[in-house]
C-alpha cells in the first residue's frame, strides 16, 4: 500500500490510505465483513471505511493486549479506543482476563466474545531436532528457551535470575530469542553472574518453532500478559512452560498439568518448579504429553475457525448451514 507524502502532511497519513484501501478492496470483492485486529489502527479505518461505501458492511474486531493495557491507559487516545470498540458491529478478545480490564479501563459495557488465540498445528509441533539441538548444548545439558520484546513488562531480569538458580543444581542452557529495550541490561546481567557461557543470544527470529522445540522448559514470569501466544506456541511443540500467575497465562497454564505458575517475582519458586520437572522424568513426560493434548484440543486452529465462523453469520442476520461447515472443513 502506497502512502501519500504530500507536503500538505506533515507525517504520511498511514491511517487515511489503510482506510480508502479498505474501501477499495470491499468494492472490488464486494465484500460483507471485515474481520481487523487491534482497535488502532485497524478498526478506526475498518470504521471509516464502512462509512465512505455505506452500512451494509460490517465490522468484527478482535482486541490484543497492548493496545488495552498501554494505549488505552493514555488518555490522549483512549476516547478513540472506545470509539473503535462501541462501534464495532462484534468485539471479540483473546482472554477472559482482556474482557476485563478492557471493561474495567475504558467503561465498556458492550457483549464482548471470548475467542482465544490459536496456533497453526501444521507450523508448531514437536520437530525432530538432535543434530541442531548438539549445537546449542551437549547431550547432558537441559535448554530454556524465553522469547519476548525485551520490554520491562516481560521481568527478562527474572529470566536470568530463574536461570541462575536452576544452572546451579542442572547442567543447563538458556536461550534468548528476540530484541527490545531491556537487551543491554540483561547482558549487563548475564556477564555480572558468569553465565556468559551458557547464554546464547539469538536475536529476532521469523521463525521460532525449531527453536521452541530445541528446549526442555519456556520461562515466561511476566508482569502481564493478555494472553502468553509465545506459551500456546511452545505447549503445541511439546514445551511445558513456568511462568507468572498473571494476566491471561491462567487461562492458558494448567498448573502442575502443562506448566506451573508462581506470584510475580517469585523466581525462587520459578526455579523450584522448573528443577522439579527437569529433575523427574516420567512427570516431565507426562506434562509434554498434557501439553500437546490441550493445544490440540482446546486452542487448534479449527476451533477458533468455528467461533468466528459463527460471529461472521451472527453479524451478518445469516443462519449458519451445514453445507457452510462443510466447505469451511474442506477449506482447512
Amino acid at each position: 500500500m502506497e502512502v501519500s507524502e504530500n507536503y500538505v502532511f506533515r507525517y504520511p497519513a498511514y491511517d487515511l490510505s489503510l482506510a480508502s484501501k479498505m474501501a477499495q478492496v470491499v468494492k472490488m470483492e464486494d465484500l460483507d465483513l471485515l474481520h481487523v485486529h487491534y482497535a488502532i489502527p485497524h478498526a478506526v479505518c475498518a470504521l471509516l471505511a464502512k462509512q465512505m461505501i455505506g452500512n451494509k458492511l460490517k465490522v468484527v474486531t478482535t482486541l490484543h493486549g497492548t493496545v488495552i493495557t498501554v494505549l488505552g491507559q493514555d488518555h490522549s487516545i483512549s476516547d478513540l479506543i472506545r470509539y473503535a470498540i462501541n462501534e464495532s458491529d462484534a468485539v471479540t478478545a483473546v482472554s477472559k482476563d482482556l474482557i476485563k480490564e478492557t471493561r474495567e479501563s475504558l467503561n465498556i459495557s458492550r457483549d464482548i466474545d471470548l475467542v482465544y488465540n490459536f496456533v497453526d498445528m501444521r507450523v508448531y509441533y514437536p520437530r525432530d531436532i538432535s543434530k541442531l539441538r548438539r549445537e546449542f548444548a551437549r547431550p547432558d545439558e537441559r535448554i530454556l528457551i524465553h522469547i519476548s520484546n525485551f520490554r520491562p513488562v516481560k521481568r527478562v531480569q527474572d529470566v536470568v535470575d530463574i536461570f541462575a538458580k536452576v544452572s546451579k543444581k542442572v547442567p543447563s542452557r538458556l536461550l534468548f530469542v528476540g530484541e527490545g529495550p531491556d537487551l543491554s541490561k540483561t547482558i549487563s546481567k548475564i556477564r555480572e553472574l558468569g553465565l556468559t557461557d551458557k547464554v546464547t543470544f539469538c536475536g529476532k527470529q521469523d521463525d521460532v518453532a525449531q527453536l521452541i522445540s530445541l528446549a526442555d522448559v519456556m520461562l515466561l514470569p511476566s508482569e502481564k500478559e493478555s494472553f502468553g501466544l509465545v506459551a500456546l506456541e511452545a505447549m503445541a511443540c511439546g514445551v511445558p512452560t513456568v511462568g507468572s500467575n498473571a494476566g491471561g497465562t491462567p487461562e492458558l497454564i494448567t498448573h502442575g498439568e502443562t506448566g506451573y505458575l508462581a506470584e510475580i517475582g517469585d523466581t525462587d519458586k520459578m526455579a523450584e518448579h522448573v528443577i522439579h520437572l527437569l529433575s523427574n522424568p516420567e512427570h516431565y513426560e507426562q506434562m509434554v504429553q498434557n501439553c500437546l493434548y490441550r493445544a490440540r484440543h482446546t486452542f487448534c486452529n479449527d476451533t477458533a475457525i468455528d467461533q468466528y465462523e459463527e460471529i461472521y453469520y451472527r453479524v451478518l442476520g445469516r443462519e449458519i448451514t451445514d453445507s457452510h461447515r462443510l466447505l469451511a472443513a474442506s477449506c482447512q
